[in-house]
């Protein structure tokens, strides 16, 4: 029954209190409740004899996004000759703790409709989809009758890919960069040797071939383009204070968005891109390597990773750096440092290797008390809880400036930001020629 079938019936009720004061109503009030008995009854016969199943199909992609927005679509076609009004369920996976889904559609005759909504999973792994249900009614609107489809489906949530194309864009401009379609300042020099040309005024004497000048008769300089065929490597700190949450997502998970698109962006740039992972013992390694499939391998290593309750242990990362990394790379180590003290205990690994590559520190500044310090004080106790938040974003600060006196690179940033931050710091290091 529907909602318009209670709010009838309960006004039936009033009318008949009201006959029994006045018996004058009585016979109007039985051929109105005769009359709604009727219309009871064509509502039944259309909804439970007349009416065909509606024809619902669920779309949704293979494999989902996490942190994004997917979209997920379902198509649902009236199959009767009359107007219906329908509700629809969908049962969504657990993981999204939704209790109140309900979409409400009105259908003319032979109507096909898409019908859209936007989910946001925020935790990789296997999602069950289950049934659709459907209420239909008529346009009387007193009944409603229910079907189940079969509909169940378990769809896998990987690391953040919906945006592979919009960092594209920026590997792309980095690209026309390469082949002097836009000129711009550099600082530093690669070292890659192209060809030697003939001097022309601007050109750096340093780069003067004095044995093929000596050949030609005239100045000859060798000519060196910006080193490609890089190495880099992504190391995921999967220790318990990357269990933090953010927007709903763990740090580990947003580090794992961040490294996907990393992966995406030195692939497009042919460099070399490869995956280590650690907490308190070894995990996954992916080789680095530029072959078109590396991206989807280390998606898949990704898609497994799973933070730990117990302190990373970065002697062993050392360790394992020093025996599996044997070329000099950009070491991109994403982590998470709280105070100067758990600092203090990392920074001899840090500093060891990063004698022997470049080491990018990526760790995350805690956007939650960022508000607590800019929200305003109104009484004695905010007044604490103020200071101490500034204490702890201020101590951030002096972590940067530690690693920084031991030429060791940082980046510091909100969760949100992470992916944009470190690619940019990424192009940075890049033109700086700093590897």
């Amino acid at each position: 029954m529907t909602r318009s079938m209670y709010i009838v019936s309960g006004s039936f009720v009033c009318l008949y209190i009201l006959a029994f004061l006045f018996p004058v109503l009585l016979p109007v009030v039985n051929i109105l409740f005769l009359i709604f008995l009727a219309l009871c009854l064509a509502d039944y016969i259309n909804l439970f004899f007349i009416c065909r199943q509606p024809a619902v199909r669920r779309l949704i992609s293979d494999r989902l996004s996490n942190g994004d927005e997917n979209r997920v679509s379902i198509i649902l076609q009236n199959r009767m000759k009359q107007t219906m009004f329908a509700e629809l369920i969908d049962e969504l996976p657990e993981q999204m703790q939704e209790r109140n889904f309900l979409i409400r559609r009105k259908l003319a005759p032979l109507e096909k409709t898409n019908v859209t909504y936007m989910l946001r999973p925020t935790e990789r792994g296997v999602y069950e989809f289950g049934r659709i249900l459907l209420y239909l009614q008529s346009m009387v609107g007193l009944l409603s009758r229910r079907f189940s489809i079969s509909a169940a489906r378990d769809v896998a949530v990987y690391p953040s890919f919906m945006h592979f194309r919009q960092y594209q864009l920026v590997a792309q401009a980095a690209q026309l960069n390469e082949a002097g379609a836009k000129r711009i300042r550099k600082i530093g020099q690669s070292m890659e040797f192209e060809q030697i040309k003939e001097y022309v005024p601007g050109d750096d004497i340093r780069t003067i071939n004095w044995k093929a000048t000596a050949r030609k008769g005239g100045l000859m300089v060798n000519s060196f383009v910006e080193e490609k065929s890089q190495q880099v490597y992504c190391i995921l700190d999967k220790g318990r204070l990357m269990k933090m949450p953010f927007q709903g997502m763990t740090l580990l998970d947003h580090a794992i968005n961040s490294t996907l698109v990393m992966a995406d962006i030195c692939l497009h740039k042919q460099d070399r891109v490869g995956l280590m992972t650690f907490g308190d013992k070894m995990g996954s390694l992916v080789a680095a390597d530029r072959k078109p499939l590396q991206r989807d391998k280390i998606m898949q290593v990704l898609y497994k990773q799973q933070t730990g309750f117990l302190e990373s242990d970065f002697d062993m990362l050392y360790m394992q750096v020093r025996n599996k990394i044997k070329q000099r790379s950009l070491l991109i180590l994403y982590t998470n440092i709280e105070t100067l003290n758990g600092l203090k205990r990392r920074l001899p690994y840090l500093r060891s290797i990063a004698r022997y590559h470049l080491l990018l520190v990526v760790f995350f500044e805690n956007s939650e008390l960022s508000k607590l310090s800019q929200a305003n004080a109104e009484n004695l106790e905010d007044v604490y809880i103020k200071t101490i938040a500034e204490k702890f974003l201020f101590e951030k600060k002096l972590i940067v400036r530690e690693l920084q006196k031991y030429g060791i690179l940082s980046l510091l940033t909100r969760p949100e930001n992470l992916t944009v931050q470190t690619v940019n710091k990424d192009l940075e290091l890049k033109n700086k020629q700093a590897l």
